[in-house]
């Protein structure tokens, strides 16, 4: 047989989504220490966010700086595997 449905009330939902976003606590720990399955409270906590969207600060110029630098090893580090997986595929049809 299937389960019983749950119907959990506002209060219920939007201290359960607190416990998360204010606390930065995962979903399926307060999930599990509520007994409402992670699932159902991942909905929960993505409506809140869709509906309190959180303006984000703008990067200071030390971050800016670091962004770039990181953007560039980035893309440096996928044409090196990039690369890499040509090789070892070119390698692999040799020794065959």
């Amino acid at each position: 047989m299937g389960s019983k449905r749950v119907k959990y009330s506002e209060s219920f939902r939007d201290e359960a989504v607190k416990m998360v976003i204010n606390n930065s606590r995962p979903i399926v720990d307060v999930a599990r220490e509520l007994l409402v399955h992670p699932g159902t409270l991942g909905n929960w906590v993505t409506k809140y966010r869709e509906a309190h969207p959180v303006e984000e600060e703008p990067l200071t110029v030390p971050e800016r700086v670091r962004l770039k630098e990181l953007e560039a090893e980035n893309r440096e580090l996928r044409m090196k595997a990039e690369f890499l997986g040509k090789a070892a595929a070119f390698f692999a049809r040799e020794w065959q």
